[in-house]
Parts: C-alpha cells; sequence; structure tokens
C-alpha cells in the first residue's frame, strides 16, 4: 500500500492527544472526537447513502465501531483519516446489505427539523424562496446522480468533491497510489458529468 506522510497540523495532534487519553483511562476523551468529526462522518454518510436516516445510523455505527477499536489505534494514521476509513467500509456495508438495498426511501429535502446540514452550505441571510428551491433541486440531481455510480468511483467522488480532503490522506485511506486516485477521480467526474447532463438535456 503507497502512503503519503501527511504534513503536522494542530488539529491531527489535539486528536492525538484525545485518543492517548482515552487509551490511558479518560473515557470521557472519546466525547471530544466525537464533537470534532462528527458533522463530517454524518456528511459522508449522508453523500454515500442518500439518506437522512440512514446516514445518522451509518453514522452511530461508525462511532460504535471507533469506540471498541480505540485501545488498538497505534497512530499509523491520522484519528481523521482512520475515522474515515471506518466510515467508508460502514457505508459500504450498508450499500450491499439486503436491508438498504429493499428498504431504501426517496431522498428527503428536508432536514427533520435538526440543526445539521447534510450539504455542507453555508447560510445565507438574503433568503429567496426561488433560489433555496434552486439550490434544493440542484443538490437533489448531484445526489442522485453520485447515487448511480458504483462504489469505487462515489468513494473518490464523495472524498475528494464532496469532503474535501486532500489527495494525501484519501491516498492512506482507500490505499490507491496517487496516480491511480487521480485517474479513478477524473473517470468518475466524467461519468457524473455525464450522467448530470443526461438528465438535465
Amino acid at each position: 500500500m503507497n502512503k503519503i506522510e501527511l504534513h503536522p497540523d494542530p488539529t491531527h495532534n489535539e486528536d492525538a492527544n484525545l485518543v492517548a487519553a482515552f487509551q490511558a483511562g479518560d473515557k470521557s476523551a472519546f466525547d471530544g472526537l466525537v464533537r470534532k468529526h462528527k458533522d463530517r462522518i454524518f456528511n459522508l454518510c449522508y453523500w454515500f447513502l442518500g439518506d437522512y436516516q440512514e446516514a445518522n445510523d451509518c453514522a452511530q455505527d461508525t462511532f460504535i465501531k471507533i469506540y471498541r477499536n480505540m485501545l488498538k489505534f497505534r497512530f499509523k494514521s491520522t484519528f481523521s483519516t482512520w475515522a474515515h476509513r471506518i466510515a467508508v467500509n460502514t457505508c459500504k456495508n450498508r450499500l450491499k446489505s439486503f436491508h438498504y438495498r429493499f428498504s431504501r426511501k426517496i431522498v428527503r429535502l428536508d432536514n427533520r427539523g435538526g440543526t445539521s446540514n447534510p450539504d455542507g452550505d453555508i447560510a445565507d441571510e438574503t433568503y429567496s424562496p426561488a433560489v433555496e428551491h434552486e439550490k434544493m433541486e440542484r443538490r437533489l440531481r448531484i445526489r442522485k446522480a453520485i447515487n448511480t455510480l458504483p462504489t469505487e468511483k462515489k468513494t473518490v467522488i464523495v472524498l475528494r468533491d464532496i469532503q474535501g480532503l486532500p489527495y494525501e490522506e484519501i491516498v492512506n485511506l482507500t490505499g490507491l497510489p496517487l496516480g491511480t486516485l487521480k485517474s479513478k477521480l477524473a473517470r468518475a467526474r466524467k461519468d457524473l458529468r455525464a450522467i448530470l447532463s443526461g438528465e438535465m438535456s
């Protein structure tokens, strides 16, 4: 597996300190990790699954797995990379599961009154119903298009273009060589553009 060393980052150091505290017996340190990473993990699950409740369940499963395996974490990658890897694998398993294939619902356009914003949009104080409706329609088209991609292409699109992860972290997360990752991402983007063009033509 090809790995690229990540540059030092205060966020990674903070994560490492929290993990070390947890491993030393301070279970409350896990709460700090959850607060820091819950939104990104949920957003990742949401873009993979396209359904609020499924994403919420998947994010909870991810943190349960993280909690159960924290004592085994050996700092060979950043906590963020490790957590994203668990989330991606949890989503992939959910996509393959009988329950998900046969119980999947139409994606809701609302957020069920929650405070999280699955699409990561910055609130626009100059609210316009027409503009908001257009944004909603565009997001829905993109989500639906991404959900038609094969899992591998969906993975690189979501990690790079939706989550905004740097190439180095995606390499460490997926195990793909950098050249292969960029090639797969280019093909995934091409397929996504073709799907969206077909929908809007």
